[in-house]
């Protein structure tokens, strides 16, 4: 008797969703090529890709298992000082750490050693961490997880520790976003590669994670975002999963800070305020809690809202002899405020909610009549 092996077949949703994501990375890399690298655009997509990651990590702990966290902050600064102490030349330590005799650490890894290594060494401080606080529950975790940003922003910036965090001044010359870019042997760049990467970086990070959410680990996270009590009498051992997804959303969030470091070449404590929490956090809600795709989407409109579309409401501008009123600096956080109002208070649930494009295309598919 011969056994019958059903074979699945592939979600045409799921195939289509690969093709579109195929489809933007080729878009990004042809755009890359012909259209000048000064572009705000660019610095919109490199920003956009690094904010993508770091809130897909915060929305697979707060959306997904539940846990309301807000020391993204701090993880991403460990992870920016781990990258950047790590891949400055061994030639240029000297200049960088001036007050400090060149700095103790007198080696270079290679970049992508370095962004693993700052995932690991920011998982490594939120198992620390996260052995006492992860006991609190609500609005007492967030505040023990927020104290912990902020205490990780003063201690690096201790003079004490200037020889491997050059205190409070500023690291720099170790590699970023431009290095990736392919040159001749003129030094005149032939490929630009400088937003295809970091767009890749962040693509496979996220898939990671989605692969995760995916997985037997996933679906005991969401049991516990669901409930506790259930997800217990379940099997699930409540200590473990949250340790783990607290570790996970760390790791990606600290190769986010890497990222960070790269797009703003330069690293400093004083930089990863409260603000930039705050703002991951409010991407994962406009995006929505418990959307991968829609925290991916709105990490891209709110950089571009912020940092582009409205940039011309902070020059004053004239209609003849006429000042158009109200346009001048700092007029545009007014107008990108209502514009949150708005989407906040139009959109509950984010504008996603809790679906992913794979979800929308069904539907399509559907409404179209096409099984």
């Amino acid at each position: 008797m011969t056994n019958q092996i059903k074979q699945k077949k592939v979600d045409p949703a799921v195939l289509l969703t690969a093709l579109i994501i195929l489809c933007v990375y080729v878009g990004v890399f042809i755009a890359e090529q012909v259209i000048s690298p000064n572009s705000m655009l660019f610095t919109v997509l490199k920003k956009g890709a690094t904010y993508a990651l770091v809130a897909v990590s915060m929305n697979l702990l707060n959306g997904f298992t539940g846990i309301f966290s807000l020391g993204q902050a701090g993880f991403m600064l460990i992870g920016a000082y781990t990258y950047a102490i790590f891949t400055i030349p061994v030639e240029h330590r000297a200049s960088v750490y001036q007050y400090f005799n060149g700095g103790v650490i007198q080696f270079t890894l290679p970049w992508f050693v370095a962004m693993i290594l700052a995932g690991l060494v920011a998982a490594f401080f939120a198992w620390l961490i996260g052995l006492p606080v992860l006991r609190l529950k609500s609005d007492y975790l967030a505040i023990a997880t927020l104290g912990f940003a902020e205490i990780i922003r003063a201690i690096l910036q201790w003079n004490q520790l200037g020889p491997v965090t050059n205190g409070s001044n500023m690291l720099r010359l170790f590699p970023n976003f431009n290095s990736f870019n392919i040159t001749n042997a003129e030094g005149k760049v032939t490929v630009y590669l400088s937003t295809f990467v970091p767009f890749l970086i962040a693509g496979i990070c996220i898939a990671l994670i989605v692969l995760l959410l995916h997985s037997g680990y996933g679906r005991a996270f969401k049991s516990i975002r669901d409930d506790e009590i259930a997800a217990e009498a379940m099997g699930v051992n409540l200590a473990h999963h949250k340790q783990l997804a607290f570790c996970i959303s760390s790791f990606f969030a600290g190769v986010g800070g890497a990222m960070l470091a790269m797009y703003q070449t330069t690293v400093q404590a004083k930089s990863f305020t409260t603000a930039m929490t705050y703002e991951i956090l409010l991407i994962v809600v406009i995006g929505g809690i418990g959307s991968v795709t829609g925290s991916v989407l709105s990490s891209f409109l709110f950089v571009a809202c912020s940092e582009w579309w409205l940039r011309f409401l902070d020059n004053e501008q004239f209609i003849g002899d006429f000042q158009v009123p109200l346009l001048r600096n700092g007029f545009r956080l007014v107008v990108f405020s209502v514009i949150i109002m708005i989407v906040v208070l139009f959109f509950r649930r984010g504008i996603m909610g809790t679906r992913e494009l794979p979800d929308l295309l069904r539907r399509r598919r559907k409404e179209a009549g096409i099984k």
